[in-house]
């Protein structure tokens, strides 16, 4: 059968992952991986941006070594969303890819909402409320950079731009595209938003289906078909979640921790839009009614100051340290980029009232705990919005190999937790492939054969959670929210 390259790339990293179908089972092979470079512009406004140059530049060369010994019949891209590339009419890069925790949208949410209401956007676009959303990061630009705007024709987000640069062919795809709180809820870009931004209408094109073949490879892709999976990294991901039906939730944890269910429609109620859920694109045209959750970024930012690189090792001593004795609201705004994060969640604490963390381990408890805690509100917040019950939290991706939090996670929330596969997003990036290529013939049928393929391990409560810690947990998020301190 066919060979697939998945491009899966991270915030903090990327990788390329070979692979097939042999004896109905997938066989995946690692090809190279890559910490995610950025950098910071020596323009005036002084961004911190990604190098996507450089990401194009160890894309290329992990493609030239595999091509030297496997035929890969096609190759597709997935990473985060929110973030674009502008090109002029020569097909030149226009400014920077400016990344999505600069400063540079600091207020800018806010203005763009005295211009248009919330319930409006939300009732255009059924997407979440986030500072860094790519409504506002072009209401930015377009206040800051007028010169980048002028000269820009066309608007690629991140996954769009590496498969132009790959095949040549200029397209935005519905999933990544669903990201940016521009695109209505029936897949097209909606006019009363960029005029609300005065952005041009003519910088997108139409949305395209996960799963196009955009055309034949060039230069070191030359030979293989260049296809759009589900291009946000996130759709991917729930693309390789096995679930098994309606009554199931899913959490894709790494950087961010993404929690939701997947619907045939989506939920764009007034109820929805106050407890912020999104309603993002998926495979097949479905949609992610999720909730994003800072997930392992505070941790790995902390692991960063301190120069730990035994993160098994930080698991096992914060499993020992002292359960809910801290606690943070991990998606207050001060941990989206402060200049330390230790002292950051050390000052939430100690202006919340709550006991200071000192050790590394308990600081890294903390963050367990609050992700739990967090998984629960989101889990009841799901089971309010759908009127029944949760039966199964399916735990992918990185995260999912975090034995204390997924167990953290089945207590807190009182229903079985099944962590795996680890590689969703690439195997969710491989379906996808697979599907236009005609190897697979539905994501039904890609779910059944992912989960012949991996193992997958259930975590069963077994400890409740004391109601102290749970309302505690509850008046902490009502003041913040009461300030309008948070960022998810």
């Amino acid at each position: 059968m066919a060979k697939c390259m998945a491009i899966d790339l991270g915030a903090g990293s990327g990788r390329l992952v070979l692979g097939e179908i042999s004896g109905a089972r997938w066989n995946l092979r690692e090809i190279g991986r890559f910490q995610t470079p950025t950098t910071v512009s020596d323009s005036g406004g002084g961004y911190q941006c990604w190098d996507i140059d450089e990401v194009v530049r160890r894309i290329e060369r992990h493609l030239l070594e595999v091509s030297t010994v496997d035929k890969v019949a096609s190759a597709g891209v997935d990473s985060w969303g929110v973030d674009y590339v502008l090109l002029d009419e020569g097909l030149h890069q226009v400014g920077v890819p400016v990344c999505y925790r600069d400063k540079r949208i600091t207020g800018v949410m806010q203005s763009v909402l005295k211009r248009v209401s919330r319930q409006e956007i939300y009732k255009r676009t059924g997407i979440q409320f986030l500072t860094f959303n790519t409504l506002y990061q072009l209401a930015a630009c377009v206040q800051q950079e007028p010169g980048w705007m002028k000269a820009a024709r066309h608007l690629l987000m991140i996954p769009d731009y590496l498969h132009f640069r790959l095949s040549g062919v200029i397209s935005n795809e519905y999933t990544n595209a669903t990201t940016t709180q521009i695109c209505s809820l029936d897949g097209d870009w909606d006019p009363v938003l960029m005029d609300a931004i005065g952005l041009r209408h003519r910088l997108m094109q139409t949305p395209i289906a996960a799963g196009t073949v955009l055309g034949e490879g060039r230069g070191v892709a030359r030979g293989l078909k260049v296809i759009a999976p589900a291009s946000h990294d996130t759709a991917s991901a729930v693309a390789g979640t096995p679930l098994q039906n309606e009554d199931e939730a899913y959490i894709s944890s790494g950087t961010w921790s993404l929690m939701g269910i997947e619907c045939t429609s989506p939920i764009a109620t007034e109820d929805a839009l106050q407890m912020n859920f999104t309603n993002e694109g998926g495979l097949e045209r479905r949609f992610r009614v999720l909730k994003n959750i800072m997930g392992m970024w505070p941790l790995q930012r902390v692991c960063e100051e301190h120069n730990i690189v035994d993160f098994a090792a930080l698991v096992r001593e914060a499993e020992a340290a002292e359960p809910w004795r801290s606690m943070i609201d991990v998606n207050d705004p001060e941990f989206l980029n402060p200049v330390c994060m230790t002292e950051s969640i050390q000052d939430f604490c100690r202006n919340s009232n709550h006991a200071v963390p000192e050790t590394i381990a308990q600081i890294a408890r903390c963050v367990f705990d609050s992700l739990a805690l967090s998984y629960r509100k989101v889990k009841e917040e799901i089971e309010t919005l759908r009127r029944r019950k949760l039966t199964c939290i399916r735990i992918v991706g990185g995260g999912c190999q975090n034995t204390l939090l997924n167990q953290l996670c089945a207590d807190a929330c009182e229903i079985p937790v099944i962590a795996g596969p680890v590689e969703a997003s690439v195997l969710g990036n491989l379906s996808a492939q697979m599907i236009a290529l005609g190897e697979i013939e539905t994501l039904a049928a890609a779910r059944s054969l992912i989960c012949a393929s991996f193992q997958m391990n259930e975590y069963k409560p077994q400890s409740v959670l004391p109601p102290r810690v749970h309302e505690c947990f509850e008046r902490l998020l009502a003041a913040k929210e009461l300030r309008g301190e948070t960022c998810a």
